[in-house]
């Protein structure tokens, strides 16, 4: 699992119905796609979307169990949420949902729990409750899932990318990870349908779409007759459509970049040039351990390539500092490779010990003291690689997305480019939606400051 961990809080001004909902999203896109394709269906039910703080006829928290921190997060959610109303239900979904469904009905009589699987169903049975009808929520076996059921989502209330879920699932079983015990076996949205999806975000105005999934790469694996990811996007990039658009991959393992997707990036205009690639440890026995099928010698070739043959790539590692057994010996190997490594930044996790993984039961667990050392080095790390890949484009002209809200602290306009600088901006709100060139001229921490062309 390589995304940042976040909380989305969606909140959508509508005319009134006679009943509210208030949702609340922990983790990755993926489960951002997944709470926009349920808030979407209520409203075309007819319930109006509410802030979260404030008072709702039910409340959904669609919850991450990647980390132990994110588990915490969700029950003070869930608590929050049943002190704001004394009789409205609250609807627990996702991982965590999924991994402790019996502990969470616990909380409260009012607490209902639906699986990952049974996301496709909320709506409806949200409905029916609150009409009254006796309804039961339920957590099924996920393991067993073979096919990819999730809903589209055609709305991404207040932003201007759209993001596509279209894998859901991983085979990998990596030591340290609990997402497959949670989200299942590989599961892909087969082709003709994410093509569909496509054009139903284009026709709602979006002009970049991100592609995310669980285990991205895994795509196609499991249709009938088998593809792949490069084949997807070949598709795409045949599309006389959906080839002007603005195409983003989330996150893609090491061993599953194909030559096919390689040369795609470097010949499309479309695609844009960035991308998270998981790296996890840069030891090779830690990697061994925690059952990764790469070694840093392959990462480090494979970077050096990728930035070689992709114009103004801009590669993401994503880093677990603390894994079971890393020694300070290990620690300064991983830290040496992402030092050497062409990266414009780094996704640094402290390890979670995850009771039901590998990982849990090895010995030589590293002490959570030292782990945060580590963690702090390798963000400063971070740091400087951004500082350093942001200057290399002061005086440059740069395509940018204008996001459709003004940053909040400067009341300037803000958008990101292709290969994901922030850019701030002083601007018209007439600019806001559209892809606009801009001169990048000067670095001001997370963000680069420009001028409108």
């Amino acid at each position: 699992m390589s995304e940042v961990l976040f909380i989305f809080l969606i909140v959508y001004v509508m005319p009134h119905t006679s009943k509210t909902i208030a949702i609340t999203t922990l983790g990755c896109k993926v489960n951002q796609c997944d709470s926009a394709a349920i808030l979407q269906q209520l409203q075309e039910d007819g319930y109006t979307p509410v802030p979260f703080n404030g008072e709702a006829d039910c409340y959904i928290i669609n919850t991450c169990a990647v980390t132990a921190p994110t588990e915490a997060q969700s029950r003070q959610l869930i608590r929050r949420a049943l002190r704001r109303s004394e009789k409205a239900p609250v609807i627990v979904t996702g991982c965590y949902a999924q991994k402790n469904a019996d502990f969470l009905r616990t909380i409260s009589v009012r607490v209902q729990v639906a699986g990952n699987v049974e996301k496709k169903d909320l709506p409806h049975l949200i409905d029916a409750l609150l009409k009254g009808n006796d309804v039961v929520f339920e957590v099924q076996d996920i393991v067993q899932q073979s096919v990819f059921t999730t809903p589209g989502a055609e709305i991404f209330s207040g932003r201007t990318r759209a993001f596509l879920k279209i894998q859901d699932g991983c085979n990998s079983h990596c030591a340290y990870c609990i997402i497959p015990s949670v989200r299942g076996p590989s599961r892909s949205l087969p082709a003709g349908q994410v093509l569909g999806r496509m054009h139903e975000l284009v026709d709602n105005g979006y002009q970049e779409i991100v592609f995310t999934g669980i285990h991205l790469g895994a795509w196609g694996i499991d249709l009938k007759p088998g593809t792949c990811l490069g084949e997807l996007l070949t598709l795409c990039q045949a599309n006389p459509v959906l080839n002007t658009l603005r195409l983003r991959l989330s996150s893609i393992e090491p061993t599953e970049w194909s030559d096919e997707i390689i040369s795609l990036m470097s010949r499309s205009k479309n695609m844009c040039s960035h991308v998270h690639i998981p790296l996890q440890s840069g030891d090779a026995d830690i990697l061994k351990s925690m059952k990764r099928t790469y070694t840093p010698e392959f990462f480090y070739d494979l970077v050096v390539r990728l930035v070689s043959e992709i114009p103004d790539i801009n590669i993401g590692i994503d880093v677990i500092a603390g894994l079971p057994g890393e020694s300070d010996r290990c620690f300064d190997t991983t830290y040496s490779l992402l030092e050497s490594i062409p990266a414009g930044y780094l996704h640094v996790f402290p390890y979670s010990r995850r009771p039901g993984t590998l990982a849990a039961e090895m010995p030589d667990q590293v002490p959570i003291q030292i782990i945060r050392k580590r963690v702090k080095c390798l963000r400063e790390l971070s740091d400087l690689k951004k500082q350093a890949f942001y200057e290399r484009y002061i005086e440059s002209d740069m395509e940018v997305l204008v996001e459709s809200r003004r940053d909040r602290t400067t009341g300037l306009l803000r958008g990101i480019t292709a290969n994901y600088i922030p850019v701030l901006f002083t601007g018209d709100d007439t600019v806001m939606g559209t892809l606009r060139n801009v001169t990048l001229k000067s670095v001001d921490g997370n963000v680069m400051h420009g001028k409108l062309l």
